[in-house]
């Protein structure tokens, strides 16, 4: 049992090209095996349409969302500059935990939803389910209020509120649905142009914080650091109480903004199911997690505490009306604030395509996970089917469908159940957390149950196994006092509590049914099954693409110079 020999990376076997005919004549692993390990095959090499560079930029733009740019200011405000740093940092530090783990999980066995599969395989087939539909409702729910954004952002320019928002929710769909419904390289295309215009965005607006700070301005100010010293580096969402307290108060308020903005591991774990090469691809995009995280989180938290002060009248003003797209951006405050013309109008636009790719990312993610539930037998096994392509069109229909949801924002009535449907959701991010670092846990309990040392892994993970408890005791602390401050004297909102605690209880009620239902047994160290298919030909043999697709030779050429960039 101590040879499992996934050890691909050692023996070379990655760099042997795999001819057209045994990549032809591969099948669907899952149709030869037993019963009860079909569960664990994955879908076949067939399906695997994703370069390296797009995983490497879909990673990216995975991470970046609209919260880096708009959500952001809420924990400035709660908190203000120097407690927001420091909730970022500790967070990022958090989510760089969790990408450690899901390194050597996913890289291992590279499948589809990995973090799903994964907690069903070493812990708990009920708790395998109750991941997979946690994370689906999600994303769906951000998937439908991606659409609805996107309106909202428009609305920035006065003059785009006289056409009906009904045309603007169609426009998107129809346009997701173009991307997502045939063929997986057409969503990675699209992610891999958007997720530049962010990166473009995010170094943009940094430079012009360093820039602005130095004097380099309409006013020629040199403001540097002033608001750090006037209003001050601390503030509290309640100044009534004790400055001690209110200091504490407002450095969780900013760390649970950040428990909902920063992201990255769970976005290349749905991706490696589609990579191709992905014991070569996936080890690099993983590593490269931290330097993202550092430059986008950290460098915006620092920014936007530099640019404007947590009491700022427009920044409060915005964010108490919830104006439109980048009118709630401390960005766009900043440059509005110093005279910039131009600037902020240029700055929303680039905001509108980062919502785009935000909700193109999400309808991916939601799609292949009701997919795979689907395959596994955790869904309606329709959802499953894939075209020739590899594409879950019906997964990616039912995705779409749901999007209908957004019209509700037409009636100003009726936008109330988008904002309690992302709501509900919303610390579900926070559970799915709590899940892939507690897999590890599991994961290495049973290879060392089993002998199987972490030296033979394809992919070896740094800071072991303390990431992961670090990691799975912070992701709980966060999530149990998350919707602390109802519980405050004069301060209890039903609403508020609902959003905090929701996605925590759905989970666990989901995982008691299925187990209950479905009588699942409890993974144990020594017998959980950590050997099957982590050796398929898919994961362990490198596929030249270039060889087996006729791209023609500027294709080729093409594809070379991006796999040598990205």
């Amino acid at each position: 049992m101590s040879n499992i020999s996934p050890t691909a990376s050692k023996e070379k076997k990655e760099n042997v090209p795999v001819s057209r005919d045994s990549v032809d004549e591969r099948v669907d692993s899952a149709s030869i095996a037993s019963s009860d390990q079909k569960r664990y095959a994955s879908t076949s090499a067939s399906h695997r349409k994703l370069e390296r560079f797009h995983v490497n930029l879909i990673a990216i733009g995975g991470t970046v969302g609209t919260a880096l740019f708009i959500n952001m200011g809420t924990g400035l405000t709660s908190g203000g500059p120097a407690s927001l740093l420091i909730a970022y940092l500790w967070w990022t530090s958090v989510i760089c935990a969790i990408a450690e783990c899901q390194l050597e999980l996913v890289t291992f066995w590279p499948t589809d939803i990995g973090f799903a599969r994964n907690a069903g395989r070493y812990v708990d087939e009920a708790l395998g389910f109750a991941t997979g539909w946690n994370f689906y409702l999600y994303q769906q729910a951000l998937t439908i209020f991606e659409v609805t954004a996107f309106g909202l952002v428009l609305g920035f320019w006065q003059e785009t509120l006289k056409v009906n928002a009904a045309v603007f929710i169609t426009i998107v769909i129809v346009l997701y649905t173009a991307l997502n419904i045939w063929t997986a390289r057409g969503f990675a295309n699209a992610e891999f142009c958007l997720a530049m215009g962010k990166v473009l965005l995010i170094i943009g607006l940094l430079l012009y914080t360093f820039i602005a700070m130095l004097g380099g301005n309409p006013g020629k100010d040199r403001f540097g650091f002033r608001y750090w010293n006037n209003p001050g580096a601390f503030t509290s969402p309640y100044p009534e109480h004790a400055r001690s307290t209110g200091i504490f108060e407002g450095w969780f308020a900013c760390v649970v903004n950040a428990s909902f903005t920063v992201a990255g591991p769970d976005y290349l774990t749905i991706v490696a199911g589609e990579a191709r090469n992905p014991r070569k691809v996936m080890p690099k995009a993983f590593k490269a997690t931290i330097y993202r995280l550092v430059v986008f989180f950290i460098g915006s938290a620092l920014a936007i505490g530099i640019l404007v002060p947590y009491n700022d009248p427009n920044l409060l003003g915005a964010q108490a009306s919830d104006a439109p797209g980048g009118a709630k951006s401390p960005y766009v405050i900043s440059m509005q604030r110093l005279a910039i013309p131009v600037l902020p109008s240029i700055v929303n636009a680039l905001i509108l395509t980062s919502v785009f790719s935000a909700g193109n990312a999400f309808l991916f993610c939601s799609s292949r996970t009701l997919a795979q539930m689907g395959r596994d037998g955790q869904a309606p096994k329709l959802f499953s089917k894939r075209n020739r392509n590899g594409v879950p069109f019906i997964a990616v229909g039912i995705v779409l469908t749901l999007c209908l949801v957004a019209y509700c924002q037409v009636s100003s009535s009726a936008s109330i159940v988008i904002t309690y449907l992302t709501g509900l959701v919303g610390s579900a991010q926070l559970v799915g957390w709590i899940v892939m670092s507690g897999t590890w846990i599991r994961w290495n309990a049973g290879l060392k149950a089993q002998g199987i040392s972490r030296d033979t892994l394809p992919a070896r993970s740094r800071f072991q196994p303390f990431a992961a408890w670090y990691a799975f005791i912070s992701a709980i602390v966060v999530t149990f006092f998350q919707g602390y401050n109802v519980f405050l004297k004069n301060h209890w909102d039903t609403p508020t509590f609902i959003f905090a605690y929701f996605a925590p209880v759905m989970f666990i009620v989901l995982f008691c049914a299925w187990k209950i239902i479905k009588k699942t047994r409890w993974e144990h160290a020594a017998t959980m099954d950590v050997t099957s298919y982590v050796n398929d030909p898919e994961f362990t043999e490198y596929v030249n693409y270039d060889e087996l697709e006729h791209r023609g030779k500027f294709g080729t050429a093409l594809n070379k110079t991006l796999k040598a960039v990205f």
